[in-house]
């Protein structure tokens, strides 16, 4: 099973998780309780409590973002980089076995 890593916000904090293929970043660290990242919307680009930001290995690997993405991304909490993305939009196949993402300071 491919794994994540999320980085907290400080930097130092972090936890590894066996995420099941077709499963998003974003629902694997809520149904985890992975800290700092919310899913107000239960993953279905309404919102921007989910971003993260990919690290700089891992962001060319992952589908690149749609429109809508880019516009949710837009009111994202904390600054937005360009390694940012939506977790729900981030799906777990076996290529991004090892992803490694940032949780940003605020999600709200």
């Amino acid at each position: 099973m491919p794994k994540v890593t999320y980085v907290g916000a400080d930097g130092v904090t972090a936890a590894t998780l066996e995420v099941p293929e077709g499963t998003s970043v974003m629902k694997a660290a809520v149904l985890n309780g992975v800290s700092g990242i919310v899913g107000e919307c239960g993953g279905n680009l309404m919102c921007a409590t989910c971003h993260v930001y990919v690290d700089d290995d891992w962001n060319a690997k992952p589908a690149p973002a749609v429109e809508v993405e880019e516009e949710m991304l837009e009111e994202a909490a904390a600054e937005v980089k360009e390694t940012s993305r939506l977790s729900c939009q981030l799906v777990m196949t076996g290529e991004l076995d090892g992803l490694v993402v940032q949780v940003p300071e605020s999600q709200v």
